[in-house]
């Protein structure tokens, strides 16, 4: 038996360095700096979720349509979607591959449009609100939680000066066809 032993073990060692070695080949052809790694699973701003997906984060931004369904405080406390707070957040949402995005309020009144895009690590979600002749309103930054094909949340500060106290505002995907313009 201890001679079985002794063979396995040496076994064990080179088919787990072989394994090894044919992972780091595999990563050196996809382009090895990492991206071929954030091909194969997304690390999650924020929360520490990992999925493995083929889609880059703005792929899956950009795959659905997306209604605000939740909002949840800093102490995991859930906040009714009328709080003043939240309220300015909660509607359709629906951003296009080609970076533009129309949002609308839940009676399907047209709430803003613009230019969106997400970081590469998908950790920030940026859009630039333009009236209706193009001209830039506002920007925002968004420090995405959570974005998976069933839900994409990001965060907000009601008082940007002070990061104790946010709301994650929760959205899922939606058939809810868009609204006409």
């Amino acid at each position: 038996m201890k001679k079985t032993t002794k063979i396995q073990k040496p076994v064990r060692v080179v088919a787990t360095s072989f394994a090894a070695l044919a992972a780091a080949a595999v990563l050196a052809a996809c382009g090895a700096s990492g991206e071929a790694a954030a091909s194969d699973t997304e690390q999650k701003g924020g929360s520490g979720q990992v999925e493995a997906a083929a889609k880059t984060p703005a792929e899956v931004l950009a795959s659905t349509a997306w209604e605000t369904t939740g909002a949840v405080d800093q102490d995991g406390e859930e906040v009714p979607l009328e709080d003043e707070d939240v309220a300015t957040f909660v509607g359709w949402a629906y951003f296009d591959g080609d970076g533009t995005f129309r949002m609308y309020e839940l009676d399907d009144n047209p709430k803003m449009q613009g230019d969106w895009s997400v970081d590469a690590a998908g950790s920030t979600r940026h859009i630039v609100a333009k009236d209706e002749a193009g001209e830039v309103m506002f920007e925002r930054d968004s420090d995405i939680v959570t974005l998976t094909e069933d839900e994409f949340t990001y965060r907000v500060f009601p008082d940007e000066k002070d990061k104790s106290v946010y709301l994650d505002i929760v959205h899922t995907p939606t058939d809810h066809a868009e609204p006409a313009s």
